[in-house]
């Protein structure tokens, strides 16, 4: 839908918690009060959830305005460092990582241990 629309060069995670009832303006003052970054740094893609962990916001100067993306999922949650209330700068993989339902920040593979042999 965006390509060749949109270059985000950067993505900024939001960690902890924020309401997601608010809107750009809402958005655009907590990136600017609690995290000290410039919302309106174009190509900077800033991620934001609530406190369920199923859908997450983000906030996204495109030059000549905001927008605004919402994600919802239908079954699953979003694995979001919730322990500081720094924003974290995540590579192309660490979005990948959230994306897939891992904490980017600290992914771990879960270690199974087959109870079952064939």
């Amino acid at each position: 839908m965006f390509e060749g629309h949109v270059a985000v060069h950067r993505i900024v995670l939001a960690c902890g918690t924020v309401d997601l009832r608010k809107g750009i303006d809402g958005l655009a003052m907590i990136i600017g009060d609690r995290y000290k970054q410039n919302p309106f740094e174009k190509g900077t893609l800033f991620l934001f959830c609530g406190r369920r962990s199923d859908r997450i916001k983000g906030l996204l100067w495109m030059g000549t305005g905001f927008c605004l993306l919402y994600m919802r999922l239908e079954a699953g949650s979003f694995s979001w460092p919730r322990t500081t209330v720094q924003a974290a700068e995540l590579t192309e993989e660490q979005f990948r990582y959230l994306m897939l339902g891992l904490n980017p920040l600290e992914p771990k593979v879960k270690e199974v241990s087959p109870t079952k042999i064939f």
